[in-house]
């Protein structure tokens, strides 16, 4: 008989614990006689998933496209500005504190600015989740270009390669791993960003039935939300770990020759 694969082990074993999870959870909340107002059953939360999917289906496709709008305008910010930076010593020494500094900044302190600015609905909301998804993708972009040795670099000079030809065939391809590890941290920041701004100043989305939810003292409806948000982000952190492996599948087999 065949042994179980690593991966296909790992997965049993997460699927596993994940229904573990939810079988404690559902036993907890029976043998503690906890209110639904306090934690609702995973199965109330399955129900009222089921029976308002037919409302709940709009704000996801909303909040699913706000996210990707800001966290894909995120990364093509954040890309241009790790190449601008990481390419550049002085430029790294110079805006690096800018960046910190604004990346400190609690975005719930910048959305009532969108909010003047463009007025409460989409765009704010997609704004947020780009802002919150920038800095990232900067710091792995930047940190994988100044990860290219001088030594490479002055020997790719000797043989006549121009500094332009060093970041567009040895920089931006060693940057890869840092980028997809950046992605996979900016499209969760994203989800926060864009339900934060639901929230605060918008008429639609997962954040708006939340909120509402809750001023109704609808806790499965909360419910139901986050694990729809727990859901999308699964599905897109999948669809990034994918592409990686497909895009950097030499990092992949480096790291697998160096743990075996």
């Amino acid at each position: 008989m065949n042994a179980i694969s690593p991966v296909l082990r790992q997965r049993l074993l997460s699927t596993g614990a994940l229904l573990g999870f939810f079988v404690l959870w559902e036993l907890a909340c029976l043998a503690g006689g906890i209110s639904d107002l306090v934690l609702p059953r995973p199965s109330q939360i399955a129900h009222v998933l089921l029976e308002k999917m037919p409302l709940l289906w709009p704000h996801t496709v909303q909040t699913l496209y706000t996210t990707l709008a800001g966290f894909v305008l995120g990364v093509a910010a954040g890309v241009l500005i790790g190449v601008a930076i990481g390419s550049s010593k002085l430029a790294y020494d110079v805006t690096y504190p800018l960046l910190v500094g604004f990346s400190s900044i609690p975005k719930v302190a910048v959305v009532p600015l969108f909010v003047v600015w463009f007025g409460a609905g989409t765009v704010p909301a997609i704004l947020t989740s780009m802002v919150i998804s920038i800095f990232p993708v900067v710091v792995n972009v930047a940190t994988g270009l100044a990860s290219t040795e001088p030594e490479l670099e002055d020997v790719l000079r000797v043989l006549g390669a121009r500094k332009r030809d060093i970041l567009w065939n040895v920089g931006l391809p060693r940057t890869l791993p840092y980028l997809f590890a950046s992605l996979k941290i900016a499209i969760t920041l994203a989800f926060v960003g864009t339900v934060l701004s639901e929230t605060v100043a918008a008429n639609k989305g997962i954040g708006t039935v939340m909120m509402i939810a809750s001023g109704n003292f609808d806790v499965p409806m909360v419910f139901a939300g986050l694990f729809l948000l727990a859901a999308m982000g699964v599905l897109l952190y999948t669809v990034s770990a994918l592409v990686e492996r497909r895009m950097t599948g030499w990092a992949q087999r480096k790291t697998d020759m160096a743990m075996a």
